[in-house]
């Protein structure tokens, strides 16, 4: 096979949210596509007719726009394609691998109650099954039949899973799928099954909660002539309680970590690490996860979801970034406060800021004291306006009006001299300053702070109380 001839994809439910344990079954695939030239396809699996809607929809489309994950084809809608289901499946009765099930629910149940209170494994036990020789009962009237597939009844199903390596299922263990509902509406398993052969999916990598699907997916892809694709089944994201992540579980949406300032290719960087390694490394950008992914370092152990170590990451890509980026990155949060970018250039005061950050949160409410007036606290200002502070400021005031150029180093050389001629020590000094100037008792280098200012701006800041 050519590399660009491979071809992934993601098919997710539009039944709610997308958290990360979902995105990363389309990172993987949309990596493992980009890094061979191939072709990554979205897929909307919405055949819940009961519980798929359009939000959801858009949820996925968003989350996937904002992680930055394109896909080449797509979406395709299940639902728009249930006239082809229908072409296979009646390929399928006329070849005899399904058959006309009319044994009722409350039928199906008291089977499995009755095979639990023995012990046994509840399943299906074949009684409509059309085999030579055998008399079916009579077909109950008023009863619509679910269509079954007729699994074979000796021998093995297997695969070489490129995360679980070799895996084998008896076929005795599994019972005959039903593969589509009284009213004709095909399942997932089937669905599933004509989409990937349509679609020429060549590997299959999604959550290992689909281990048991597989075999019963093989089987249909045999019946209909076609060779199954490659699969890996992924380990189990679990949360921070080593609890598997979910939406019961507290499981945030994707897009909750963008409205809370993450950054996608942050987001990417993580979740690559999230079940994936590459050797010991733990920063790399997106080009770097696409070059250099593959399915032999997937890893088999279920990853355990870390908040911090996701934080962290995320300060080193803010830290990574242009100013430019950032301060374009920036600029709706501080919008999403009210706040109007002006007299200080926003670059400037984001690549100031930044070291003390981990989000884009952070960092927009760091630069607020640049955009927003200072008011600090009365009690602050009490306990940190002392005498000796206001005749301090009052000479640092007269000392930062005549300075020429006004600049970072003009004013740690004002601010030294002023130290020295009134006695204090610099906290002495830089409190009340910043409390002053911005509002708060906590900023980067207070030289560097006020530097950004406007001459003005400061200088009107400390400007003597009016009685």
């Amino acid at each position: 096979m050519t590399p660009n001839a491979f071809r992934t994809r993601f098919a997710p439910s539009p039944t709610g949210y997308i958290h990360l344990g979902n995105i990363r079954s389309a990172l993987y695939p949309w990596a493992f596509a980009r890094h061979h030239g191939g072709t990554f396809i979205l897929r909307i699996e919405d055949t819940d007719t009961e519980r798929s809607t359009d939000e959801a929809v858009q949820v996925i489309l968003e989350s996937m726009d904002w992680m930055g994950l394109d896909y080449d084809e797509g979406p395709y809608y299940q639902m728009q394609r249930m006239s082809r289901y229908r072409e296979v499946m009646q390929t399928l009765v006329d070849a005899g691998h399904v058959y006309p099930c009319y044994m009722r629910q409350d039928e199906l149940d008291t089977l499995r109650d009755r095979q639990m209170a023995a012990g046994e494994k509840p399943r299906y036990d074949g009684r409509w099954r059309p085999e030579p020789g055998r008399i079916l009962p009579p077909i109950p009237e008023g009863v619509k039949p679910v269509l079954r597939f007729r699994t074979p009844l000796l021998g093995v199903v297997s695969w070489d899973d490129k995360v679980k390596g070799p895996v084998e299922f008896r076929n005795d263990e599994l019972d005959d799928l039903v593969i589509a509902r009284p009213d004709g509406t095909p399942t997932y398993n089937f669905c599933v099954v004509v989409d990937d052969i349509d679609m020429a999916i060549t590997h299959v990598i999604r959550g290992d909660d689909h281990v048991n699907n597989t075999p019963r997916q093989i089987h249909i892809f045999r019946a209909l002539g076609a060779q199954p694709p490659t699969y890996a089944h992924l380990p189990t994201v679990l949360n921070e309680q080593g609890e598997k992540l979910s939406k019961r579980s507290g499981a945030k949406s994707v897009l909750q970590y963008r409205e809370e300032g993450y950054l996608p290719d942050a987001m990417v960087n993580y979740l690559a690490r999230l079940g994936w390694s590459h050797g010991n490394d733990e920063v790399f950008s997106r080009e770097q996860f696409v070059a250099w992914f593959d399915l032999d370092h997937l890893g088999r152990s279920a990853a355990q979801f870390d908040g911090e170590k996701l934080k962290w990451l995320n300060g080193q890509a803010i830290r990574a970034m242009a100013p430019e980026a950032l301060a374009d990155a920036t600029r709706p949060f501080l919008d999403r406060m009210g706040l109007v970018v002006q007299g200080v250039r926003l670059e400037d005061a984001v690549v100031l800021v930044r070291e003390r950050a981990s989000t884009l949160v952070e960092v927009a409410g760091l630069c607020a004291m640049f955009y927003a007036p200072p008011e600090p606290a009365p009690e602050l200002v009490a306990q940190h306006l002392s005498p000796a502070a206001t005749v301090a400021l009052s000479d640092l005031r007269a000392r930062l009006a005549a300075l020429d150029p006004w600049d970072k180093p003009a004013i740690s050389a004002a601010l030294k001299e002023t130290l020295v001629a009134q006695g204090l020590k610099m906290p002495q000094l830089a409190m009340p300053l910043r409390l002053l100037v911005t509002g708060r008792l906590q900023t980067p280098s207070v030289d560097a702070v006020l530097a950004l200012f406007p001459r003005d701006t400061v200088l009107s800041r400390l400007d003597p109380p009016q009685p």
